[in-house]
């Protein structure tokens, strides 16, 4: 069972890398000085990868819980 948890670990490594690319993200935008709707729309994009980035975050430390009960 070694293996799941390895491979959650990476899975939610992976998506703790798009939740950090997230935020820099949003943090260039608003350095930017852009008007109002060009940033509402770079933030919608943002918004869209950072619930990604959650899932795919969640789903790893599913993944490891998984491989420590059934190991």
């Amino acid at each position: 069972m070694d293996i799941l948890i390895w491979t959650g670990a990476v899975v939610s490594l992976a998506g703790l890398a798009g939740i950090v690319w997230c935020i820099l993200a949003i943090a260039k935008a608003r350095r930017a000085g852009l008007d109002d709707t060009t940033l509402r729309a770079r933030l919608q994009r943002v918004v869209t990868i950072n619930l990604a980035a959650l899932f795919v975050s969640v789903i790893g430390l599913m993944i490891v819980v998984v491989g420590v009960m059934l190991g």
